[in-house]
């Protein structure tokens, strides 16, 4: 395990070098299933919002930053709802208490321009209207917000305009430079029904096998076919053994590049009760990355 540094509370040592993965969310990298693709392409022909759901870990953040990379649209405006979420948060917030706060310091007056720049911070509806060209928005766990926001995100869709009374400005996009948006969805259940209507909905099932390995293989290095199909046969074991939250892709991703990392023999995660002492401990230190809390962890090293 020459690459694995350890801590030793008793010594001292060097810092390890950070192993950064930037493969693991390499837009270019990503791989939508033939259903994917294809929900993709009707949201973009009819000009609608794509709603995907899916367990955690599955893509669905990343199929914007995909789609953003694939028609050269930079990085996707990112708004993250929350359960305090309201209407005009899709377009900007107004930072209401340092404008009075500095009136109360400052004897300048600002003005309209001014204002704009010192306290309003536009979000990702807000922006790709303001800027008015193609863009890549997503939505984040839409879910989140109170039930009324879904609808307002496509009353404004079908404006494409907007105000900010605070400076007596609005804003408005072309019909030809709609944004493009993804929202995700931890469930499609807290949604409602007429917002339902009038999107494109895809539910992203976890991977089968044959995709994790393609995925696990553009995506980690220093392994060949056979290591990495028995990483995720151990892998999908460990699903099968219903931890209170299962492990998803990236983690897999994640755990793959972690093992490589600790010089450990995947090939052998085929006979794990042929594993020396030394190589089962390895096993368990690795189980860190995949269980998310103290029973699974227990679960794991059982």
């Amino acid at each position: 395990m020459s690459n694995f540094h350890h801590y030793q509370p008793a010594g001292q040592a060097e810092l390890p070098t950070i192993a950064i993965n930037k493969k693991l969310h390499d837009p270019r990298l990503y791989v939508p299933s033939p259903g994917l693709t294809s929900a993709v392409n009707v949201a973009l022909n009819l000009g609608l919002p794509l709603l995907l759901t899916g367990e955690p870990g599955t893509g669905k953040t990343e199929l914007a930053q995909h789609i953003a990379h694939f028609f050269n649209l930079g990085k996707p405006l990112v708004f993250n709802a929350q359960t305090t979420s309201v209407a005009k948060d899709l377009f900007y917030r107004y930072d209401a208490l340092g404008h009075f706060q500095y009136s109360q310091t400052q004897k300048a007056t600002l003005t309209p321009d001014d204002i704009e720049v010192k306290f309003i911070r536009y979000q990702a509806l807000g922006d790709a209207i303001r800027l008015d060209r193609r863009a890549v928005v997503l939505l984040d766990e839409i879910d989140k917000a109170p039930r009324d926001l879904p609808n307002d995100v496509l009353a404004a869709l079908e404006d494409l305009r907007f105000e900010v009374p605070e400076i007596g400005k609005h804003y408005a996009a072309s019909p030809g430079n709609r944004p493009i948006i993804v929202m995700t969805s931890n469930s499609e259940k807290n949604l409602p029904d007429a917002f339902l209507r009038r999107v494109v909905y895809y539910h992203i099932p976890f991977p089968d096998a044959a995709t994790l390995l393609h995925i696990v293989s553009a995506k980690v290095e220093g392994y060949g076919e056979k290591d990495i199909q028995a990483i995720i046969a151990h892998f999908e074991d460990i699903r099968r053994r219903k931890l209170r939250k299962n492990p998803a892709t990236a983690e897999l991703i994640q755990w793959a590049a972690l093992l490589r990392r600790m010089e450990f023999p995947a090939h052998k995660l085929e006979h794990p009760d042929k594993l020396s002492a030394q190589e089962r401990e390895v096993l368990r230190i690795s189980y860190s990355v995949l269980a998310k809390s103290k029973e699974d962890l227990n679960m794991l090293h059982q």
